[in-house]
C-alpha cells in the first residue's frame, strides 16, 4: 500500500529489477525442494560409462516373473549399475527386457545400464542352462540337467512323477525343445514338468489333440519325431506324407533314424547292414508299423507337419547330396538315385553331416 501510496501501480513492480530477483530466488526454493521431496536414494545416481571394463562380477539371480524395476533394485544392490532408475529406463525403451531368462545371471560391476541388459539377454552368462535343440533325445538332455546342479536323485523322481496327457506312455518326446533357465532351488519335477507343459502347449496348437485322423495323438507325437529326424524343414510335410504311404501299404518304414536311436549313436548317414538287424521295437527295419514311442523331441515345425503332410503317391526318399532330398513311388528311380548317392558319400560331400 505504501507503494501504491507513493505513486507505483502493480505493473510498475512486477517490471522492477527487485521483483524478478524475489521471483527468480522463489522458483528456485520451489524446485530444490522438490528434487529434495522426490530423490530416491539411488535412483536419481547418474549411469556408468559405457565401456568400462570390469575384472569383478555379481551373481543376480532373477525369479520367473520378476518385473522391470524389481530387476533394477537387485541390479543396482549389487553394484552392477550405479543406479536402479538408469536400467529401469533402458529396460522400458527396448523391448528385448521382457526376454530376460529367469535364473542366476553372472554379470559385470559397475557397468552402464544398456551394457547389463546386454549381459542378461547374453545366455552364457546364465548358469545352470537347459538347452533343448530339436531332435535332442532324452539320454542328451538329462546330463544338462546334471550339469545346471539338480541331482540324478531328484531328476529319477521327477521323471517318475510327471504328469503326462492322457494316452502317452513316455517322457521322450515331451520336452519342448526350447532354451530354458530356472532359479535356484527349483525342483526337477518343477523343471521338467514346466517343459512337458510347454509340449502339450505346442501340440494343441498344432492340432495334435484335434486330428480328426486315425492316429492317437501319441501316435502323431511319434510320427513328428520321425519326421524332425528324417529330413530339413522344408521336406518335413513330404516325410510325414511318406509315412502315411508305407503304412498304408504295409511296408515297414526302414527310417536309419529308429535304428541311430537304438544305438544312441548320432554319426554317419551310412547305416550298415548289421545294424539293421539289431532286435528292437524301434527298429523300423525288423518291425512294421510305426515304433512304440517318440524317437526325439521334436519342435514345433515337425509338429505341424505331422498332421499337414503334403499329397503325394510317394514311397521313397533319399537325401544324394546335402540339402538334396527327392521323392518317388518308383523303386527303380529309388536305386538310381542311390548310386547317385552314394557317389557322392564316396567324394565327402556328406563329410561332416550328422
Amino acid at each position: 500500500l505504501q507503494f501504491l501510496n507513493r505513486g507505483f501501480s502493480v505493473k510498475m513492480w512486477s517490471n522492477s529489477p527487485l521483483f524478478r530477483v524475489i521471483t527468480a530466488l522463489s522458483l528456485l526454493c520451489v524446485v530444490t525442494l522438490s528434487l529434495h521431496f522426490v530423490r530416491v536414494p539411488g535412483s536419481g545416481s547418474p549411469d556408468f560409462p559405457c565401456g568400462s571394463p570390469s575384472q569383478s562380477k555379481a551373481t543376480i539371480n532373477i525369479a520367473s516373473g520378476e518385473t522391470g524395476s524389481q530387476i533394477a533394485q537387485s541390479l543396482y544392490s549389487a553394484g552392477v549399475v550405479k543406479s536402479s532408475e538408469s536400467y529401469f529406463r533402458v529396460a522400458v525403451g527396448d523391448p528385448r527386457s521382457q526376454k530376460v531368462a529367469p535364473g542366476n545371471h553372472e554379470i559385470d560391476l559397475h557397468i552402464c545400464a544398456t551394457e547389463a541388459l546386454t549381459q542378461l539377454l547374453d545366455s552364457s552368462r546364465i548358469a545352470g542352462l537347459i538347452n533343448i535343440t530339436e531332435g535332442a533325445w532324452l539320454s542328451e538332455i538329462l546330463p544338462q540337467f546334471y550339469a545346471a546342479e539338480f541331482s540324478k536323485t531328484d531328476v529319477s523322481s521327477a521323471l517318475n512323477s510327471l504328469s503326462k496327457p492322457s494316452g502317452f506312455t513316455s517322457i521322450e518326446g515331451l520336452l519342448f525343445p526350447a532354451q530354458y533357465s530356472f532359479a535356484s532351488g527349483t525342483s526337477a519335477k518343477v523343471a521338467l514338468q514346466s517343459m512337458v507343459d510347454r509340449a502339450v502347449r505346442e501340440m494343441k496348437e498344432a492340432g495334435i489333440f484335434s486330428s480328426k485322423e486315425k492316429f492317437t495323438p501319441q501316435q502323431l507325437l511319434i510320427i513328428a519325431s520321425l519326421v524332425q529326424a528324417e529330413g530339413n524343414t522344408e521336406d518335413f510335410s513330404k516325410i510325414s506324407q511318406v509315412i502315411r504311404n508305407r503304412l498304408t501299404t504295409a511296408m515297414p518304414l526302414q527310417f536309419d533314424s529308429t535304428v541311430h536311436y537304438v544305438k544312441k549313436s548320432r554319426g554317419s548317414v551310412f547305416l550298415s547292414t548289421q545294424s539293421t538287424l539289431i532286435n528292437s521295437p524301434y527298429n523300423t527295419y525288423r518291425r512294421y508299423g510305426l515304433p512304440p514311442g517318440p524317437i526325439n523331441n521334436p519342435g514345433a515345425d515337425a509338429l505341424r507337419a505331422a498332421i499337414n503332410p503334403t499329397p503325394g503317391d510317394w514311397l521313397y526318399f533319399i537325401t544324394v547330396a546335402p540339402f538334396d532330398t527327392r521323392y518317388t513311388s518308383d523303386i527303380n528311380q529309388f536305386n538310381d538315385w542311390k548310386v547317385e548317392y552314394k557317389k557322392n558319400l564316396r567324394a565327402g560331400k556328406f563329410r561332416g553331416k550328422k
